[in-house]
């Protein structure tokens, strides 16, 4: 499992790094424009995923195992909602994104079968109590981040932009 979560946190590098050069065709309008889309716009989509892996990232900071790769969450201030926009201007937001990726991938080096069958005990944005292996969270963080990418993608349809493959295969042939 150890392989694959971390091969998920380079394809969300990369796929994150080709979405946003596209979003950027955009003007500014577009992007905030609403869609009728779950988080309204491409811009609200986007910044849900951001606000998703802080808190996420925010939870798994809470074990021993993984306090100290992921000290820079604490710093960091959290959304309240899931619904938050915390940065309205596409470049900054994008600017947040790489430094959040790069998070995630240093904090893959720490990633060993110990940590990831460790119990991360959190409680969800209700307040209730629960507890899941790291492993299986972080398969819910890449899923997470694919399904609200995907909407990304059909916004950009709608807005006249293709976005080209995103697909995990092309990374894996394009890294031979």
């Amino acid at each position: 499992m150890t392989s694959y979560l971390t091969r998920m946190a380079r394809y969300n590098q990369w796929v994150n790094r080709r979405l946003y050069d596209k979003v950027q065709l955009l003007p500014a309008a577009e992007i905030a424009k609403d869609r009728g889309a779950f988080f309204g716009s491409i811009l609200g989509t986007l910044n849900h995923v951001l606000v998703g892996d802080m808190f996420w990232l925010r939870r798994f900071s809470s074990s021993k195992l993984c306090k100290d790769a992921l000290a820079p969450i604490r710093d960091m201030t959290m959304p309240t909602s899931l619904r938050d926009i915390l940065f309205d201007d596409i470049q900054i937001l994008r600017t947040k994104r790489e430094a959040m990726d790069a998070l995630i991938l240093d904090f893959s080096d720490t990633w060993n079968d110990e940590i990831l069958a460790s119990s991360i005990r959190y409680r969800n944005m209700a307040g209730e109590k629960h507890q899941q292996p790291l492993g299986a969270l972080l398969q819910h963080l890449f899923n997470h981040q694919t399904h609200h990418r995907g909407q990304v993608t059909t916004l950009l349809f709608q807005a006249g932009i293709d976005p080209e493959a995103t697909d995990f295969l092309i990374m894996m042939m394009e890294e031979g």
